[in-house]
């Protein structure tokens, strides 16, 4: 991976002539994205994000940190002990730029699961990182052995059946073969493009069900305006 997105959070973050990145799904047309959004303070974060960041406590992950933003916040406005990781190398090297105190270019699948953590954190479709369905259960139990008793898991997705085309009936036309939400997505920046990647949205209900299937409660913390959701996962 050539690490487009890390390269745009570093460039605007030392003002090294930043660009806005192109994102594109197979469902999706290119869409451009300003790197100052990932940047952004709690008063302009979603509702979805603040709340989980008010609910957040005790010793924190935050997994898929990308520019540190909530990790930030957690650390200098809540005092809170907090560690950022990303698979990305140039967003850790920005988030320590923008003083995460705990930030570290890693894998949530190469964690020591000796290290447990009061809360998780997974936001901005935080379900993106399992990439496929199938991939579910080896992310939750992996999950599950970095929680502290007691811990817990915020985690935000969309169910994104809004985007396909409905029929006369109310029905959807909707591929067969693969869940809906599993998405190919590419990103280009500065004119370069990036290898596409497998990101995942996934409905509640299929979290739910999968958090069963793997000994975890899972509950429904709110609902945003547009088919998106903040979820609380303990063991």
């Amino acid at each position: 991976m050539k690490d487009l997105f890390g390269q745009a959070i570093l460039d605007y973050q030392t003002n090294n002539s930043p660009e806005d990145l192109i994102t594109e799904t197979t469902i999706s047309e290119a869409d451009e994205m300003s790197v100052a959004y990932l940047f952004r303070s709690f008063a302009d974060m979603p509702p979805l994000e603040q709340k989980a960041l008010q609910l957040a406590k005790g010793k924190i992950l935050d997994i898929g940190c990308g520019a540190g933003s909530h990790s930030l916040y957690l650390q200098n406005e809540l005092n809170l002990d907090v560690t950022a990781i990303d698979i990305s190398k140039n967003a850790i090297e920005a988030c320590k730029l923008r003083g995460v105190l705990h930030a570290k270019t890693i894998n949530m699948l190469d964690l020591d699961s000796k290290e447990k953590y009061d809360t998780i954190l997974l936001l901005m479709n935080g379900t993106g990182i399992f990439g496929k369905v199938n991939n579910l259960p080896k992310y939750l139990q992996k999950l599950k052995t970095l929680l502290n008793t007691n811990g817990q898991i915020l985690i935000d997705s969309s169910d994104i059946i809004y985007m396909f085309d409905e029929d006369e009936d109310g029905g959807k036309w909707i591929p067969s073969n693969d869940y809906y939400g599993e998405l190919e997505f590419s990103i280009t920046y500065k004119n370069e493009k990036e290898e596409a990647f497998p990101w995942l949205y996934l409905d509640y209900n299929t979290l739910q069900n999968a958090a069963i299937d793997n000994g975890l409660h899972c509950e429904l913390i709110l609902e945003g305006e547009h088919y998106d959701y903040l979820a609380k996962l303990s063991i």
